[in-house]
């Protein structure tokens, strides 16, 4: 936990801090009233467990598990939380009772970031939610949808590559680099040259700085959203700040919605080059749709874009982390030029039809998510009512944990967890696949909360990741070594970005 959030802490004025007492000692009764609950540590007055938490909070989250069991309680401030640490018990939340637990516990400035709650991700389970997932998985995330966006995909990667090779013998980014490949594969996606030029240019500039940020804030230690009685006074300004980059987000979105109106009006058959409409004329299709199960309001609208977006900075992670492990085992990233050589060729370029062929790095891919879960934390919410988990009482709108990160290095499920190892994925590979039905590997999640975008996602690394390892070699600056500390917010990523030098591998300089 950072010192500073502490320090905020303490400037609370005397009379919040009785209020906070208050409330501690109304949840307290309540909770008595229906024991019995998990056991776990004892914290101090009003901010219970807050002041022992460390920095690495995946690990100790595991630790405690080993003392108290694999489901535990805790406070944080005047929040009841329970953290559960074992397959078993996740299945329980996640299938048993998915319904029941099908709410996330979101940030107090989640409201700011997404339109109101009106997106997919952090959206209560109504029927918004509902119909928000069926826009977004019929309209973009289809098979059909996936494989007519398949050109705007080979050509950003493509660039990408390009980009790379004017770069050769100088360090780059991978996290960046992959940020951007993704940022403009969706925007593409999602309203192509609707603005075209300079303009064009500058709004998408604004827009690539503007949502890393939000996301960042809502992963960031918040004294509103353990004593949620303090919210309306937004102590740290976090809720401020995610307010102020939303109003420019509002104005993107307003002036490409507008000019996507513009486009269609004046051309009814104004279609992209696969004979496609884009995401967004789609999506404004379907506003004022006389079918109430199908139509959508513009706030509606600019949430999904918001959440579309978004995603980009999942996928970086993913790539950033896949990369880093390859880098830190180089006979593994040997085994993968090695099969995309023999499958792909050395005198041709990566091609998506090559990813079902590439058993080995879907391997590689499935054992970075294994170690580095996108969200190694699931959050869920119990529902307003008390309910049951593993026998035990869980009073209403209690935070829960599912320590993702955990499970998925259990030394009773996982030979060698701690270890890098992609051919534990090449037997048996059926039951270890990303749909969430066993609950010792579920990097995307489980039940009806899952991450909707998997198919796209899981294209888009593959891809890049295929396409970085056969068009070149890499290697870290100079006696550099790979930091491969974890920095958790909304999305893991590394506590360092990964930076490495490129070498080409192709000796056709026309492939680049």
């Amino acid at each position: 936990m950072n010192p500073s959030y502490f320090q905020a802490l303490l400037s609370v004025p005397v009379l919040l801090v009785t209020v906070s007492i208050l409330w501690y000692i109304i949840t307290i009764r309540r909770t008595k009233a229906h024991e019995p609950l998990p056991p776990g540590p004892w914290g101090l007055p009003i901010v219970g467990y807050l002041p022992f938490l460390g920095n690495n909070l995946l690990q100790q989250f595991t630790d405690l598990a080993t003392q108290y069991g694999p489901i535990f309680k805790l406070r944080l401030g005047s929040r009841l939380c329970i953290v559960i640490g074992s397959q078993s018990l996740t299945k329980e939340i996640l299938r048993d009772q998915d319904l029941i637990f099908a709410n996330r516990d979101a940030p107090i400035a989640v409201k700011s970031a997404t339109f109101d709650e009106n997106d997919i991700v952090w959206s209560p389970h109504n029927s918004n939610w509902r119909l928000m997932r069926k826009v977004l998985v019929r309209e973009m995330l289809s098979n059909k949808s996936l494989q007519a966006s398949y050109n705007l995909r080979k050509d950003e990667i493509r660039r990408t590559i390009s980009d790379v090779y004017a770069k050769i013998g100088e360090s780059i980014e991978i996290g960046g680099l992959s940020y951007i490949t993704d940022f403009n594969v969706m925007t593409n996606v999602l309203w192509g040259g609707t603005i075209k030029g300079e303009e064009g240019d500058r709004v998408l500039d604004e827009l690539r700085i503007l949502v890393p940020k939000v996301v960042g804030l809502l992963g960031k230690d918040n004294i509103s959203d353990f004593f949620p009685v303090l919210a309306g006074f937004d102590i740290q300004g976090v809720k401020k700040e995610v307010d102020n980059h939303m109003q420019s987000v509002d104005k993107i979105f307003d002036k490409v919605i507008a000019q996507s109106k513009e486009k269609l009006s004046e051309d009814q058959d104004d279609i992209d080059i696969d004979g496609r409409k884009d995401f967004l004329q789609i999506l404004l299709d379907l506003k004022g749709n006389e079918d109430p199960d199908m139509s959508i309001n513009q706030t509606q609208i600019k949430a999904l874009l918001m959440d579309t977006i978004a995603a980009a900075t999942d996928t970086s992670a993913t790539v950033e982390w896949t990369m880093a492990e390859l880098m830190n085992n180089p006979k593994v990233m040997t085994k993968v030029q090695d099969e995309l050589a023999n499958v792909v060729g050395i005198q041709n370029v990566v091609e998506e039809f090559h990813m079902p062929k590439l058993k080995y790095l879907g391997a590689v891919l499935k054992e970075s998510l294994r170690l580095h879960p996108v969200a190694p934390l699931l959050i869920r919410k119990s529902p307003d009512h008390f309910s049951t988990i593993g026998g035990y009482t869980i009073p209403r709108n209690t935070k829960i944990f599912i320590n993702l990160w955990a499970i998925q290095r259990d030394p009773s499920i996982w030979d060698d967890p701690s270890d890098f190892k992609p051919e534990r994925f090449l037997i048996d590979t059926e039951k270890l696949d990303y749909i969430g039905n066993n609950f010792h590997y579920m990097p995307f999640g489980s039940g009806r909360r899952m991450c909707a975008g998997l198919a796209l996602g899981e294209r888009m690394v593959l891809y890049l990741v295929a396409s970085l390892l056969h068009s070149f070699d890499w290697k870290l600056a100079g006696d550099e070594k790979l930091d491969m500390t974890e920095r958790l917010g909304i999305v893991l990523r590394k506590s360092t970005p990964l930076f490495a030098i490129p070498s080409p591998r192709l000796s056709n300089s026309n492939l680049y």
